[in-house]
């Protein structure tokens, strides 16, 4: 018997291959490179920990930032609600979130420099005082200055979304400014368990 032929529109076609869209995949490279950076801040740290010669040290000098952290952490929502937002085109849902994402972001870097203001004035732990103080101040110096970059880019976003030029196709690009943040979010769980829960 000869074989029954399948027609063509029967026969299991394989799925077109899409490129990622660039700038996702700039991004997760970007992370990827800034998390090795991180990650030698950290080890060093640790390695580090307990070797200053004098004081002060963490247990004398650090508190535990509780309410700074809330304030990031909880900016993680509140941009991935202006995502969200945005993909379903309610432009002034995303602009607030997005503008709450900031005051978040902004809480924390002023609740750094404050921690940082008594460090310096009040405990005397400068980045030349110690090991403990070299170390500190370049790991969560270097995760202050991620911050700082991340609200810049926050913030241009928001004055294009006030200005009216902010649209529902521009959903992606935000996505991966998002990343970033997000991965601002992420270290600063490893920083602050290394520095204020492990350190002291």
């Amino acid at each position: 018997m000869s074989a029954i032929p399948i027609p063509v529109h029967q026969v299991d076609q394989p799925a077109e291959w899409t490129q990622p869209y660039k700038g996702r995949v700039g991004m997760y490279c970007l992370i990827a490179a800034e998390s090795a950076i991180f990650a030698i801040f950290v080890v060093a740290y640790v390695f580090y920990l307990g070797k200053s010669m004098y004081g002060p040290t963490p247990g004398q000098v650090l508190e535990v930032p509780i309410f700074n952290t809330i304030c990031l952490l909880s900016s993680s929502i509140t941009i991935w609600l202006a995502e969200h937002a945005l993909e379903h085109n309610r432009i002034k849902r995303f602009g607030a979130f997005w503008a709450v994402t900031i005051v978040l972001g902004s809480i924390f870097m002023i609740g750094t420099g404050m921690e940082w203001n008594k460090l310096i004035y009040h405990d005397g732990l400068t980045i030349t005082t110690n090991v403990f103080g070299t170390t500190y101040y370049s790991l969560v110096g270097l995760h202050a200055s991620h911050v700082i970059v991340g609200l810049l880019m926050l913030l241009a976003v928001l004055v294009f979304t006030l200005m009216g030029h902010m649209k529902e196709e521009h959903a992606e690009r935000v996505k991966t400014l998002a990343l970033y943040w997000h991965f601002v979010d992420a270290i600063w769980v490893v920083v602050f368990t290394v520095v204020y829960v492990i350190g002291r």
